[in-house]
């Protein structure tokens, strides 16, 4: 019965959702506040419903109802609680539920805190947040419904694919969609604004909480999405340049030249006509994302679906809107006005620079992802455009970026003094250049690109923490009076700070992984030893084991440091029956901010000999660890009342008394 019910709330969220799309438009069209006020009310019930949806098919994996064909191709009844339930979205229909949900929980979210938007923006905005409900509700209905019945109904599950059997399915999903769908509200205030002909500072006061939001999001869904394959695919890399791996980096590109240029916007109510583009083009990549993944174009540990037909409506879906949005803005762009005009030395010269950086990167990134595709498609020729192309394109374009990085909130508004600036900056250069000294000293000289790495990083994280001491005046003021005015800065600066860091933090990562990581590839017996990168890796054996619902051989390891210290560490081979599917486990061991990885591979036919992989990773962790800051410094900014639409500041002057008569 629960079934049924999920499925008759989704249909009446299809119905209020036409409602939304329709009639506040119509109001704000009018100037009719009764049907303007509609919008708010259908958003919220809309999400009521869905999420009564989303909780039918969740109930119906908990309890093993086999009478849906969902459950018995994504679930089995051995399966642990926890991936029953994560097992929800570990597939292309309950993910697409999943995917909905979100978008009106967005959008209902607008529809409650947006009391001070004007009353036809954010008619219209909850009317474009409809059209694109709409559209995808009517792609569950009618090509993935989660709530088809298997008749009969089968005694036993297909079991969930064993690679998303683990906590990362928990967490990355939820995460990477908060994200993608987030940008969503960007768009919508994007053709909103287009439709009511109003953009102004104001409007960029309104949507830079949303990209924020979003972005901080799909930051965190991105990193914990690389960690997870990073410790559960046993391959020892943590990124491989996939095309749906771009598909969610694209989008973070875009987004974060957005929130610079929604910045500017709001600041110097300037790039007026580039923000709202960006808006556009960073949902379209979002909605493009959604597309590689489901249409079956791609094949990927990533992709959800294969089926054609699914590919044909989202291709729709994606001309729909990115060619209507697109269509809009040449339309109206011409009516905008340029904005205020400032000298290309200036904090708004610099903030442009970052946004020509990012969008030059996302279109090379995009280009690689999808020119093999579009040359299948004409030529019938199959190629592949891996790391190499991304590194070498990719990777020359953060260089000068990440220079420019610091000097941002050193440079004033409306014109800037570079001199005076990098002055400012003489101790984040000290500090780069001693990290690229002592670089040199390590390697004997050998490694200049990693010195220079290294330094370029440092010079991001130092800058960062100079920005900081430079606004509570330290070295220039009193300590305590140093110490009182860091205290009272606004927590946008320490977003800001810290999401900066972040960046160095992610650098300083993947430059020591890619300069000083050592591979050895050797086939060991119990008792045998192997030394890697001066640690002795000493085999123990093999132990068979069984799970809930698999058999795994497990590998006992003993790691020997020089200095004596000794650590335990296990590594597995799993098999699953029921997919008749194997796995491998990875043996991680953390010291500080680097680890020793070690995966099994196949026994030799003898049964004794078995093949195993040993990565040494010297300060890999930093590259999760200084994205995590990057989103921390997202929420940090987030929390910044003055960033909060609708919360402006009471004040503390007492009421004027009221003369007597």
């Amino acid at each position: 019965m629960s079934v049924e019910i999920g499925h008759f709330a989704l249909v009446l969220a299809l119905a209020l959702s036409l409602v939304q799309s329709v009639l506040p438009p119509v109001g704000a069209r009018l100037r009719d506040e009764r049907l303007m006020a509609t919008g708010s009310a259908s958003s919220v019930a809309g999400f009521l419903l869905l999420a009564l949806s989303f909780a039918a098919l969740t109930h119906a994996y908990v309890v093993s109802d086999f009478s849906v064909v969902n459950v018995v191709e994504n679930s089995h009844s051995l399966k642990p609680l926890l991936y029953k339930i994560t097992g929800v979205w570990g597939n292309h229909e309950g993910s697409m539920l999943l995917w909905v949900l979100i978008l009106s929980l967005f959008g209902s979210t607008v529809a409650l805190f947006g009391r001070d938007l004007p009353p036809t923006l954010k008619a219209n905005v909850l009317g474009v947040q409809a059209w694109i409900q709409t559209a995808f509700l009517l792609f569950i209905l009618l090509t993935s419904n989660p709530f088809l019945r298997s008749v009969p109904a089968p005694p036993e599950g297909n079991d969930l694919n064993p690679i998303l059997q683990d906590i990362g399915l928990a967490i990355h999903p939820p995460l990477l969609y908060l994200g993608y769908v987030g940008f969503s509200i960007s768009f919508s205030f994007a053709v909103a604004a287009l439709i009511d002909g109003r953009i102004d500072a104001a409007w960029a006061r309104w949507v830079r909480p949303w990209t924020l939001l979003a972005w901080a999001f799909l930051t965190a869904g991105i990193a914990m999405g690389s960690y997870w394959a990073y410790y559960e695919l046993g391959w020892g890399g943590w990124w491989f340049w996939d095309p749906v791996e771009n598909a969610s980096f694209m989008p973070w590109l875009s987004g974060t030249a957005l929130l610079h240029s929604a910045l500017v916007m709001e600041k110097r109510s300037a790039l007026k006509i580039w923000t709202v583009l960006l808006a556009i083009l960073t949902f379209s990549l979002s909605l493009l994302g959604t597309f590689l993944v489901r249409s079956g174009v791609l094949t990927s540990v990533h992709a959800f679906a294969v089926d054609p037909e699914r590919g044909v409506f989202i291709l729709g879906i994606l001309c729909v809107f990115i060619g209507g949005s697109l269509s809009l803005f040449a339309w109206r762009a011409q009516a905008l006005e340029a904005g205020s005009i400032f000298a290309p030395i200036s904090r708004e010269g610099a903030l442009v620079f970052n946004n020509l950086f990012l969008s030059t990167a996302a279109a090379t990134v995009l280009v690689g992802t999808l020119y093999p595709l579009a040359l299948e498609v004409v030529t019938g020729t199959k190629i592949s455009v891996g790391a190499p192309f991304f590194n070498l394109t990719f990777g020359p374009l953060m260089v000068p970026l990440l220079l420019a990085v610091p000097f941002g909130p050193f440079l004033a508004w409306k014109r800037g003094d570079l001199l005076a600036a990098a002055q400012r900056l003489y101790v984040a250069v000290g500090m780069a250049m001693a990290a690229m000294l002592a670089v040199l000293a390590v390697t004997q000289g050998l490694r200049i690109l990693a010195a220079l790495g290294f330094g370029l990083a440092v010079w991001v994280i130092a800058g960062s923490l100079v920005d900081l001491a430079s606004r509570a005046g330290l070295g220039r003021v009193p300590l305590g009076t140093a110490w009182s005015r860091f205290r009272g800065l606004p927590r946008s600066a320490f977003g800001t700070a810290l999401a900066h860091a972040g960046l160095g933090a992610t650098m300083l990562g993947v430059v020591a992984v890619n300069s000083f990581e050592t591979e050895t590839v050797t086939t060991m017996v119990p008792g045998a030893s192997v030394v890697a990168d001066g640690i002795t890796v000493r085999f123990e054996g093999m132990t068979p084991r069984e799970g809930p619902n698999y058999r795994e051989d497990v590998g006992r390891f003993t790691l020997i440091r020089p200095n004596g210290e000794v650590t335990a560490l296990e590594t597995a081979r799993r098999f699953y029956p029921v997919r008749q599917m194997p796995t491998t486990e990875a043996g991680i061991h953390t010291r500080f901010f680097s680890q020793v990885y070690i995966a099994l591979g196949d026994s030799a036919a003898n049964g004794g000999a078995t093949v195993v992989r040993i990565w040494t990773k010297p300060l890999i962790t930093l590259i999760w660890l200084g994205a995590v800051l990057m989103a921390l410094g997202g929420f940090a900014s987030l929390s910044d009342r003055r960033l909060r639409v609708g919360a402006p500041a009471r004040s503390r002057r007492p009421p004027a008394p009221v003369p007597a008569e």
